[in-house]
Formats: structure tokens, C-alpha cells, sequence
């Protein structure tokens, strides 16, 4: 399977989104401890990236203590990371306490990137942000959840700043930083919920607008009033069953 990234993406920025991929697929067991990495040739051309790319994220990998090479074997799978790295694992998003945690801590991070990535955002940027946006209106009105979308344009966000520390984070945390990754799964969205969820796109495009207006307070604040919205719906859930 071909996972072509966009061209118009700079190196650095195309390194760090196949970190992210190959990083979840170690985290998530596709790639296991002592199972050895494709080639770069394979890996090349698979994503469509250079091999200037590619061995750097495999420097990053390595950094992250994910991965090693063996010089003249290959390069191989070490496990999930440095358990010195920062991360949060999915049983510390157990409860809505836990949940309410995160979001103040995320409420600080991409309040931040937000501003930053209206004033360095590309068109691409925008792009990917559009298209996020449509998918996760689509996912809605077929009663689907849109956790998936709902990730992508928050990390799109993230790597507008042009600032891989942003987007290297969200990759770590990854889309489980979605409340309703681990809260409110289900097989189909009840009216209720689907009527929440387009609130919720509703605050993603006001963020959007801010960014491509190039407008860094209004993007900030705009960030801050959807994660503060998020975190006071949770608060009044745990209040409720308390």
C-alpha cells in the first residue's frame, strides 16, 4: 500500500510525519520488539519521500530509543520508547478526572500553537485543516464518530508552526487525547451526540478561520473557548456522577 505524503511538505516536516507513522505502528504492535524495519528503498517508496528523509526519521526513532541499527543487517525494532519520555498511556486516561487533566494540560500546548501556526501556516497547512474539517462534518451527519478527523486537524494545527516540537508531541500523546476516543465510543452517534459534534466543528472552523485570516489572538482564543468547552462538559459529567 502506497502511503504517499504531500511533496509540498519540507523535509524536516516530512521526516517527523513518518516518524509519527512508523512510531504508531511499533506503538500499536505492527512493528514488534525484534522485528526488523523495511528497507529504505521499501520505505521510500512506500511514503514517496526521499532517502534523506527517511534516514532522518530513523535518527529520530533511534533518539526515542524505539529503534536500533545493526550495521550491515538493518535496522530493528527496540519496543515503544524510552520509558523516560514523556507520554501518556491509555490506562492515565482511565476516568473523567484523568480526561479533565489532560485537556487543561492541552488547553496550554495548543492555545499556543494556534496563535503560532496563523502567523506560519501554509497553504498546504490550510489544506489539510480544510479537509480535516469536511471529514469530520461527513463522519457526523452519516452518525459516525469523527475521532480520527477530529485528531488530524489539531495536529495539522500543531505542524503549522512549523515547529516539529508541537507535532512531535501530539504524535506522542496521539488521537486517544480525543475524549471521545476512550469515553464515548459507539457503534452509532445517538441524535444528541451528533448535534454535540456539530457544535464542536462549528469551534474547529472558528479556529480555522483565525488561522487562515493570519489573525494569532483571535486563533489563540479561539483554541482556549473549544478545549474550555471540552474540559467544562467533562467537569459537569464528573460532578453529576459524583
Amino acid at each position: 500500500m502506497n502511503t504517499e505524503m504531500p511533496s509540498a511538505r519540507r523535509p524536516r516536516t516530512l521526516a517527523l510525519r513518518l516518524v509519527e507513522v512508523l512510531g504508531e505502528r511499533i506503538r500499536d504492535g505492527r512493528l514488534a520488539p525484534g522485528d526488523k524495519l523495511p528497507t529504505e528503498a521499501a520505505v521510500m517508496a512506500e511514503f514517496g519521500v526521499s532517502r534523506t528523509v527517511v534516514r532522518e526519521a530513523i535518527s529520530k526513532l533511534q533518539a526515542a530509543g524505539m529503534v536500533e541499527t545493526r550495521h550491515g543487517i538493518g535496522t530493528f525494532v527496540v519496543g515503544a520508547g524510552d520509558a523516560s519520555a514523556f507520554r501518556i498511556e491509555p490506562q492515565q486516561l482511565a476516568t473523567l478526572r484523568d480526561v479533565i487533566a489532560v485537556l487543561e494540560l492541552r488547553i496550554g500546548i495548543e492555545s499556543e500553537a494556534a496563535g503560532l501556526a496563523a502567523q506560519r501556516r501554509t497553504s498546504a497547512n490550510l489544506a489539510v485543516m480544510r479537509s480535516a474539517l469536511d471529514a469530520f462534518a461527513a463522519a457526523v451527519e452519516e452518525g459516525r464518530d469523527a475521532v480520527a478527523a477530529d485528531f488530524q486537524f489539531h495536529t495539522e494545527i500543531a505542524r503549522a508552526t512549523q515547529n516539529e516540537h508541537f507535532a512531535g508531541l501530539l504524535a506522542t500523546l496521539g488521537a486517544q487525547i480525543i475524549p471521545r476516543a476512550r469515553l464515548e465510543a459507539s457503534a452509532a452517534l445517538e441524535p444528541a451526540q451528533q448535534s454535540y459534534l456539530r457544535r464542536v466543528n462549528a469551534e474547529h472552523e472558528s479556529i480555522y478561520d483565525a488561522i487562515a485570516a493570519q489573525d494569532a489572538e483571535a486563533a489563540r482564543a479561539a483554541m482556549r473557548t473549544h478545549l474550555a468547552n471540552s474540559r467544562e462538559r467533562r467537569r459537569r459529567a464528573f460532578a453529576s456522577a459524583a
